[in-house]
């Protein structure tokens, strides 16, 4: 069993927005290579866009739920460790599940997540932003953006979406960044989980008593009959974590990378035409999810020109799949001008997160609002001082001292 740490694992090293030297020089390599995995044992490391897409769409031949069982080493343990069993199970729902049972819970989700569900919800996502902003001005000049902006912001929405108190924001985004922190000890993590899980398990029963009209009370009031407690709460947990992680370290690392370009700062800000376009480059360019996402072969197969056996692990790159040069140009280049193109920072296939409506959403509010309310928004430190964070499995920045 190997203890590497992301600077160790060469598909999880990134430098500042981009992916790490090491990673990106692989990439140029013909065929496939090998990278080590934090669970042990080595993977085929596959990069290339089009690559990626055939992992990630293929179901069938790429499973998430044994490679989630292998990344999870309670999964391994006895039967009568509840807590193993409880880490590895709940850890599961929807990104670490196949076919049928993932196809089920994420028919009971999806309605919430179109864009008609965007579009009503959109008026108070506005509201929620203007306040954090709002507060953000009270406090004045300076502050820590992460703190006082990108993380209040996805957690105040996804809070109301599910039906999460958002006083209880401190200790679940505690627990979160244990359960994120890749070089945290497993007996730390499953702690960690189980907490979250003892409070989420609580909430639904709260919400079991008296259903709201929020997502966990949709679920219970006309969904009962087809989703158990355990999946409500694994799912709920799900969403509760994605929902605010990798919206907030998007919105904090974006808006560093925006101060550090200033025409395409100014773009964001006074031309509402050029918004969505900065947030699709944004989300290639940078791309939160980093670490890899692992996948086990069912049936002997190729991929990019590579032999696989049933069995071998497969762990995919998304950020060197969005820095491919067959699917952009200059990929390297931090260009809000250039035409989308079709990344893959919220994954491909079933797996594509079921919350990118809602957080491309976000980030078309907050970024050009926050531009907007500080017109004259700066970094309050060198660029070259900026901390990212390395030692998690989304990227971000640490803190963003910013003024105006």
């Amino acid at each position: 069993m190997t203890s590497k740490t992301p600077l160790h694992l060469v598909h999880a090293a990134r430098e500042r927005y981009s992916p790490g030297p090491a990673l990106a020089e692989r990439a140029h390599t013909d065929g496939l290579t090998r990278t080590d995995t934090p669970f042990g044992g080595p993977a085929w490391l596959v990069t290339r866009h089009e690559d990626v897409r055939a992992v990630l769409g293929d179901a069938a031949r790429f499973s998430s739920a044994t490679a989630d069982r292998r990344a999870n080493p309670p999964a391994a343990q006895s039967d009568t460790d509840s807590a193993g069993k409880q880490f590895a199970s709940a850890a599961s729902f929807l990104v670490g599940q196949d076919p049928p049972e993932h196809t089920r819970l994420r028919r009971l989700l999806t309605p919430e997540f179109t864009m008609r569900r965007m579009r009503e919800l959109a008026p108070r996502v506005r509201a929620v932003v203007s306040e954090v902003l709002d507060a953000m001005q009270d406090a004045g000049s300076p502050v820590d953006l992460v703190e006082r902006f990108a993380l209040p912001v996805p957690s105040l929405v996804i809070c109301e979406l599910l039906g999460v108190p958002y006083a209880d924001r401190e200790m679940f985004q505690h627990l979160t960044a244990v359960q994120l922190r890749v070089t945290a000890a497993q007996d730390e993590r499953t702690d960690a989980f189980l907490a979250l899980r003892s409070y989420m398990g609580d909430l639904v029963d709260r919400h079991r008593s008296a259903p709201g009209a929020d997502l966990i009370g949709m679920l219970i009031r006309e969904h009962d009959d087809d989703i158990t407690h355990d999946e409500l709460v694994g799912v709920a947990l799900v969403l509760l974590i994605a929902g605010h992680e990798t919206t907030a370290n998007t919105l904090g690392a974006g808006t560093a990378l925006l101060l550090e370009h200033p025409e395409q700062l100014a773009a964001v800000r006074d031309e509402p035409h050029q918004v969505d376009g900065a947030v699709e480059e944004l989300l290639r360019f940078f791309t939160p999810v980093h670490t890899g996402l692992a996948r086990t072969v069912t049936t002997d197969t190729v991929i990019g020109g590579q032999q696989m056996k049933t069995g071998d692990l497969v762990v995919v790159s998304l950020p060197m799949a969005n820095r491919d040069p067959r699917l952009v140009t200059a990929p390297d280049d931090f260009d809000i001008a250039r035409k989308p193109a079709p990344h893959v920072a919220f994954g491909h296939g079933i797996h594509h997160c079921v919350g990118a409506p809602l957080a491309r959403m976000e980030l078309r509010i907050a970024l050009p609002a926050l531009l907007q309310r500080f017109p004259g928004l700066r970094l309050d430190l060198d660029p070259a001082d900026i901390q990212f964070r390395t030692m998690t499995a989304v990227h971000g920045v640490e803190r963003l001292p910013v003024a105006w």
